[in-house]
């Protein structure tokens, strides 16, 4: 009797467990995270507030550490005004012709992500 008892227990603990675990595995969205706002406010775009958030969501996960995709690594700040200022960084998330649509296998960034990469970039990539 003790053993069944401790058996039911044990069932229930990992019916539990293996619910916990699939709902804690989700995929974060990039609309998610960052919800494009009614109005697309491009008067003060800043580069810890406007730019970094969407990159470390959409780009930094596959172009970091040792072996990135495509060999192009966006970890750092020198890094990513590096791709700005070659014209890749917005080539790719504009989908132009001839660059490769980024992000891989995802929806394209939103107009108003890709107006404020745009007025970063004019403004010569302030780090602010």
């Amino acid at each position: 009797m003790m053993i069944n008892r401790i058996l039911r227990n044990g069932i229930f603990i990992v019916g539990i467990t293996i619910i916990l675990l699939f709902n804690s595995c989700t995929y974060d969205n990039i609309e998610e995270l960052y919800p494009e706002p009614i109005s697309c406010d491009t008067l003060d775009v800043t580069y810890s507030t406007d730019i970094l958030p969407v990159l470390t969501a959409s780009c930094i996960t596959c172009h970091s550490g040792s072996t990135p995709a495509g060999n192009i690594r966006l970890q750092t700040y020198d890094e990513i005004v590096a791709a700005a200022n070659n014209g890749s960084l917005l080539g790719v998330i504009r989908h132009d012709p001839n660059w490769s649509p980024m992000p891989k296998n995802g929806a394209k960034l939103s107009d108003c992500y890709i107006s404020k990469m745009e007025i970063w970039i004019e403004n010569d990539t302030p780090n602010n």
